[in-house]
This record gives C-alpha cells, structure tokens and sequence, in this order.
C-alpha cells in the first residue's frame, strides 16, 4: 500500500467533510483576529479549556461563552453569558454537541461573524448550510490547535 504524496506545491487539497481546502484553513487563522469560543469550561482537563488558553497565548483576543459560568474569568478573560456579550467577533468556535449547534450558528449569523467553526467531532450539516447561505465561511469538526502546526502556521 502507498501512502499518499503531498499534493505539488500551490496544489488547493481537500481535507475534511467541510470541503475546504489547506489555503481556506490558513487563511482562516491568519486572518481571524476575535473569536468567540462557545462551550467554554472551567475544568483544565477539558478541550475547550486547553484551547482557550492556547489560542490566547497564540494572540488570539478569545471570548469565552458559557451563561453557567457568566462573569467569572478563564485564563484572564471574562466568560460571557451569550455571543451577544462577545460581540464583536470574526470567528465562533463551538464545543457543542452537534445537534446543539444551530442556535449559536443563528446568533454567529445575526451578529455578523465571518466564520463558524466546529470542533472535532461537531458536524452539523443543516446548521452549516444555513450559515453558508448566509455568507460565512463553515469548517467543520476540526481543531486550530491541530490545523495550525498541520499548515506550518507558527505564532
């Protein structure tokens, strides 16, 4: 069995089940500046924690979302009850089930987001067509955290 070659340099390659490709992904994390990250816990043993703090130590101005645990701060950064209150942003990250998703893609839509972005293992087709329709970019159970090493994006 050959493993597959990395495709020639230039080459767009389609990665995931959201469809986009390696430029997409990366232009995506260069360019995003304010994320809101929905699901945010407060135990350190969680992905949502880990990846709050790391893309905060990665220059990232991240808004924690969780109305559990409104007004109290994780890695330095007030939680916010809603997307409302993280207002205003370019990127909602979302660790939530994925049948748990459309009313904070709804909310992403209505505030003006540019790009929602679902974590590994957070695949919601219906929510991902709304938001498209809509203008903003989906990608779909990944990570930054593996994405960004992955593309060769340093800090």
């Amino acid at each position: 069995m050959r493993l597959q070659e990395a495709p020639p340099a230039g080459q767009r390659r389609l990665m995931n089940i959201d469809g986009l490709d390696d430029t997409t992904i990366a232009r995506i994390l260069t360019t995003t500046r304010r994320i809101a990250l929905v699901g945010a816990s407060a135990n350190p043993a969680r992905p949502s924690n880990e990846v709050l703090g790391a893309l905060l130590r990665l220059g990232y101005d991240v808004t924690p979302v969780n109305p559990g645990l409104a007004g109290t701060r994780l890695h330095g950064r007030e939680v916010a009850a809603s997307l409302d209150d993280a207002t205003p942003l370019d990127m909602v990250e979302l660790f939530r089930a994925s049948e748990r998703v459309l009313p904070a893609v709804r909310d992403a839509i209505r505030l003006g987001a540019k790009t929602i972005w679902m974590q590994l293992g957070v695949v919601n087709e219906g929510a991902a067509a709304l938001a498209r329709a809509a203008g903003l970019v989906v990608v779909m159970n990944r990570c930054p955290l593996i994405e960004r090493p992955r593309l060769g994006l340093t800090p």
